[in-house]
């Protein structure tokens, strides 16, 4: 039995995930956690580490699983091939996403990390950049900006916020940046 490479229709690889091991396929799909802005409030999702693919166990005797169903199971678009032959991963290294998996699980990906800049996309600073500090309870954020020489300390929902484009200058006059 050795590991293999599938790849999957575009975002679907949970639903190939699923209907594989209902078929009896032994599968593993790298998830890690990951903040992301949904209806304006951060919410945590588990994403694929791989988009569009995924990883099966296969093995090569006739007394194991057939390889045939697997290219017209729902959500799977083919097996990955190399010079014909299948794509195969090694035990290693499925062991070793595995346990960095396990070890990632109660640490989300941050949407934003202290010091990165971002732009203020609602209210009455719309436009302007700044940095990012920390998050400040559930849904907001504290964001340091510069007005008129002097460094300000915002508290703003983190859904009007958004990653900026580095070095971009404010178009607002009198408003420094950090």
């Amino acid at each position: 039995m050795h590991w293999y490479l599938i790849h999957t229709k575009i975002r679907l690889e949970r639903l190939a995930l699923e209907n594989l091991e209902r078929q009896g396929y032994e599968c593993y799909l790298p998830l890690f956690s990951a903040e992301k802005l949904r209806r304006g409030k951060l919410v945590v999702f588990d994403v694929p580490l791989f988009p569009r693919y995924l990883f099966i166990r296969l093995g090569t005797d006739d007394s194991d699983k057939s390889w045939g169903p697997i290219r017209s199971t729902k959500g799977v678009s083919a097996l990955v091939r190399f010079g014909g032959q299948p794509a195969r991963a090694d035990d290693a290294l499925i062991g070793f996403l595995k346990s960095h998996e396990q070890a990632r699980q109660d640490a989300p990906e941050r949407l934003f990390r202290p010091g990165e800049r971002v732009q203020l996309i609602e209210g009455p600073f719309a436009g302007i950049e700044g940095v990012y500090q920390m998050a400040d309870g559930e849904q907001r954020a504290l964001v340091l900006i510069e007005l008129l020489g002097k460094s300000t300390a915002l508290r703003i929902e983190v859904g009007g916020l958004r990653k900026s484009s580095m070095g971009a200058a404010s178009s607002h006059p009198g408003i420094l940046l950090v």
